[in-house]
């Protein structure tokens, strides 16, 4: 469906290019920021138009720099792409196009980096080493100028805390669906090697370019053009020490994710092996589902491209020896892909989307227990198109019950179910307006009036979205699963009858109770943490039979399982006040943005 986005992600302070719905990367530096309430009184266009003609003028390197002069506000109208198909060819190479480097300093402020705790993947907690690496992962929200600093009290996140210490990084493979060219050149040295991961401004294709010196863009294949490369900030930093960083966030490469909004950012140090292993093309752990993810987005040819183009000593030369070379054995989260395409039999159906989540959640023993029922909160900055039935499918493989037992359900039956017991979050329109940067700093959160007006719209299932921190708008993907007693275990459908909206059209007798598989007690919940908002284009739609499934997915996403033992954990990580206000429906209506900018998409 195609529709309008907000002009800009944020009035004050923004980074303002010339974008539109088929780019993802700008190319020109930030403007001075302008203060709240001004912009609007003047013709954006108009200065836009000229902004960039002066930018050519005095920046010539940089606005040949990038592949396109057209880019998007924050992207999360992700899932109406898939409306507007465009014919799709397979690999094309673009000739390189070389620029000069200029130094452009970067906004973000460098801070005193604090190392995590030894605890697996801790959440935002303090450690007195003080030397910045984070072997046990670290879980953080990202730094922003307009928090309430007495609310602001756990460590946080700022880029240059993690392209840290810049000169010892000798090459790094990153994504993101919006980069700011320039400004993301500004935090490495020259001659860096990079690979960046983004996406086909014209009509999905397979295509590789050298947009800087020893800087290769590469995008993945979208089926008939279909869908987007949504990935967020995703690092593989590699050191001289030999060491690699892995870094999955919901933020864009672009300066208001990094100081207007809030994010999220998981980040974990990985130490070289003492010797490289052989390929075990078998193995079935984090390093192999991240080989998976590159090779699909069109990482294996940007390396051979570099090595061809002078960069022989490239820690990284060729995928396999990813696994090969360094130890993941201290990465206790689970890897979440989703791989844009049609994926048809269990064995590829479990590795992405939504059947990926309900496999890892089974490995990791985080099963919904028997005599619990689940409890999800989806936090996201896009709303999707909902029904009963994609929401109880999600619901189903959420518990870590087989998807075998969901398609055996009879389809009239799974259409006609009740909701399940989901908390989707999302701002009202009364948040945004309070928030500290007004209705301006709500052009990153997308819901369309059609959505919410719709029949058949779960609306009863909305809560307000609240940042812990203060009156700042949350751009975190993050769904919270916590575990409660309950009266009788869940079917394997996902309904309950504890459900806040019964079906008057399903029978007791039609519902069939099955047990859950066990669980583990240690367990208290889990958490999601990346670029997928809660969305059937993000995680996908199982369709055919238990013994022939096919899931659909539209976009690239990426983000990590993170179990939760304790009730103190589960509060770390929700960046959300809890529990969040449900809406008023005779009073409350969602943020929908009245700023739209002409050939942008939905979702």
């Amino acid at each position: 469906m195609e529709a309008s986005k907000a002009a800009t992600p944020y009035q004050s302070g923004s980074e303002h290019a010339t974008r539109s719905g088929s780019s993802s990367i700008a190319e020109v530096a930030p403007p001075a920021p302008t203060p709240p309430g001004s912009a609007f009184l003047f013709d954006r266009a108009q200065m836009e138009r000229e902004r960039l003609e002066r930018l050519k003028r005095l920046r010539p390197d940089f606005a040949q720099a990038s592949s396109s002069t057209h880019t998007r506000d924050d992207e999360d109208e992700e899932d109406a792409r898939d409306t507007n198909p465009r014919s799709a060819k397979r690999q094309r190479v673009s000739p390189s196009s070389h620029a000069p480097h200029t130094n452009v300093l970067p906004s973000s402020r460098t801070a005193s980096p604090a190392s995590g705790t030894r605890t697996p993947t801790s959440v935002g907690k303090k450690d007195d080493s003080g030397d910045g690496l984070f072997f046990d992962g670290e879980l953080r929200q990202t730094a922003n100028k307009h928090v309430d600093a007495a609310r602001d009290t756990r460590p946080v996140f700022r880029l240059t805390d993690i392209l840290a210490p810049r000169d010892d990084i000798v090459f790094a493979i990153v994504s993101a669906y919006v980069i700011n060219l320039p400004w993301f050149y500004s935090f490495f040295n020259r001659g860096t090697p990079v690979v960046i991961v983004t996406q086909d401004p014209a009509a999905g294709n397979e295509t590789l370019k050298e947009v800087l010196p020893d800087w290769i863009k590469t995008t993945p294949f979208l089926r008939n053009g279909r869908g987007c490369q949504h990935m967020k900030v995703t690092f593989i930093l590699f050191y001289r020490t030999s060491r690699l960083r892995m870094v999955i966030s919901t933020a864009n490469f672009i300066e208001y994710d990094w100081r207007d909004i809030e994010n999220s950012v998981w980040l974990q140090d990985v130490p070289p092996r003492p010797s490289p292993i052989a390929h075990d093309s078998k193995a079935n752990d984090f390093p192999m589902a991240f080989m998976r993810v590159l090779r699909g987005v069109n990482v294996a040819p940007a390396l051979l491209t570099l090595t061809k183009n002078g960069h022989s000593n490239l820690p990284l030369k060729r995928i396999e020896e990813l696994r090969m070379k360094w130890d993941f054995s201290k990465i206790k989260v689970a890897l979440i892909p989703s791989l844009a395409g049609k994926h048809e039999g269990w064995p590829k159906v479990i590795q992405t989307g939504h059947t990926a989540l309900m496999k890892a959640l089974q490995d990791m023993g985080a099963r919904t227990p028997k005599g619990k029922e689940l409890v999800l909160e989806c936090q996201g900055s896009s709303i999707g198109t909902y029904t009963t039935q994609w929401l109880n499918e999600f619901y189903v493989t959420a518990r870590g019950e087989s998807a075998e037992s969901w398609l055996d359900q009879p389809r009239a039956r799974r259409a006609r179910l009740p909701f399940p017991l989901v908390k989707i979050l999302f701002p009202t329109r009364k948040t945004v307006q309070d928030s500290a940067l007004g209705e301006p700093g709500g052009g990153t959160m997308f819901c369309r009036r059609a959505q919410w007006q719709g029949a058949n719209f779960p609306r009863e299932l909305f809560h307000d979205s609240k940042s812990k921190r203060g009156r700042v708008l949350m751009h975190s993907k993050l769904i919270l699963a916590t575990f409660r007693d309950s009266a009788f275990a869940a079917s394997s459908s996902g309904s309950s009858k504890r459900h806040d909206t019964p079906s008057t059209d399903v029978s007791d007798d039609e519902i069939v109770e099955v047990p859950p598989p066990p669980g583990n007690e240690d367990f208290v919940g889990w958490a999601y943490v990346g670029s997928h908002n809660f969305t059937p284009s993000a995680w996908g739609t199982l369709s055919g039979s238990a013994f022939n499934p096919t899931l659909n997915i539209t976009n690239y996403e990426l983000g990590v399982l993170v179990p939760l033992r304790s009730a103190e954990e589960v509060e770390r990580v929700a960046c959300w006040e809890r529990p969040p206000p449900k809406y008023n429906l005779g009073r409350d209506e969602p943020w929908v943005s009245h700023a739209p900018l002409k050939g942008a998409c939905w979702h």
